[in-house]
């Protein structure tokens, strides 16, 4: 009779961070289908103003106040949530949770400004193909700042819970954090080509 080999599992953890996670692999999934997503929007915006005789077609350029500040500040975000990154693979939960703290309030201040944006375009979205365009690209990336918030705002609840307990949800906030660099790096481009591109 052959002997069974029995593996001894009982040091495996129930839960995983960074590549080791299934939630990190379907986090990066999403933001290369969204990326995917962003790349089409800015190819269209070029697309259009090839054809266009003048660009921004029949409207002045865009005022760079607010689209500066959004970028100041998504650019500044970047730091706090590099901590946050930090704090929740040490485990630290006092930090963890006041660096939730600041990025939940961080993801609101971009939705203050962007209100202040759409009318810096001096055009509606339903005038011409680039007044769509731009409301299409500031919509896309406003929805997407929305639900890292929504997440952000979800998960600072949890941390001051008996749910802070599971070890699990430092990689949610790990993969969090992961989201937010890439909702400010799509960012960049976008701005670029709504502020900069018709000025040049």
């Amino acid at each position: 009779m052959r002997e069974r080999v029995v593996l001894d599992l009982s040091d495996v953890t129930s839960h995983a961070s960074g590549s080791a996670s299934p939630t990190w692999w379907g986090t990066l999934a999403f933001m290369l289908i969204e990326g995917t997503g962003f790349a089409l929007a800015i190819v269209i915006y070029l697309y259009l103003m090839s054809l266009a005789p003048k660009w921004p077609i029949a409207t002045p350029v865009p005022a760079l106040t607010a689209g500066t500040l959004m970028t100041i500040v998504l650019v500044a975000s970047l730091a706090p949530n590099m901590l946050v990154t930090h704090w929740a693979k040490k485990h630290d939960l006092p930090k963890v949770r006041f660096g939730l703290v600041i990025m939940s309030l961080l993801g609101i201040v971009p939705l203050i400004i962007r209100v202040f944006e759409f009318p810096a375009m001096h055009v509606s979205w339903d005038r011409n193909a680039y007044g769509s365009i731009v409301w299409l690209m500031l919509g896309l990336h406003t929805t997407h700042i929305l639900t890292d918030l929504i997440e952000t705002l979800v998960l600072t609840c949890l941390m001051f819970t008996r749910h802070a307990d599971n070890a699990r949800r430092y990689g949610d906030v790990a993969d969090n954090a992961m989201y937010w660099n890439f909702v400010v790096a799509t960012w960049l481009p976008i701005y670029a080509c709504i502020y900069w591109v018709p000025r040049l």
